[in-house]
C-alpha cells in the first residue's frame, strides 16, 4: 500500500472498452511522515490511477499496485495496474497525528 495526493484528472477520449466509465486520476506518492504542515515530500514520478472509491482532487488516498490493483469490485478483470482503494481520514505515528483530512 502507498499513500498518494490526488493532483489531477486524467482525461482518455480513447480507451479500452472495459475502462469506459472508470475515473483515472493522477496521483504522487508521498511521504507522510513529514505531515501536511510541511508540505507533502513527494516520492518518485506521479501515477495514473483507477480510482475505486469517488476520490477527488487534493486527498490523501491509498494505492496498490500490480495484480492487487485488479482486487476491488471497480477493477476486477480490468486491464489495470495501480488502483485507489481507500480515501485517508487521518494517521497516527508514534502516538501523535500527522494527518487528519478537513472537515470542509
Amino acid at each position: 500500500m502507498i499513500f498518494a495526493l490526488v493532483i489531477g484528472n486524467v482525461v482518455c477520449t480513447r480507451k479500452e472498452e472495459r475502462l469506459v466509465g472508470r475515473k483515472l486520476l493522477l496521483v504522487q506518492p508521498v511521504d507522510v511522515s513529514v505531515g501536511k504542515a510541511a508540505g507533502w515530500e513527494g516520492k518518485g514520478l506521479p501515477l495514473v490511477a483507477v480510482d475505486a472509491v469517488g476520490a477527488g482532487e487534493g486527498e490523501l488516498v491509498l494505492l496498490v499496485q500490480g495484480s492487487s490493483a485488479r482486487q476491488t469490485q471497480v477493477t476486477e478483470g480490468h486491464p489495470v495496474d495501480c488502483a485507489i482503494f481507500a480515501i485517508v481520514d487521518s494517521v497516527e505515528r508514534d502516538g501523535k497525528l500527522v494527518f487528519r483530512k478537513s472537515e470542509e
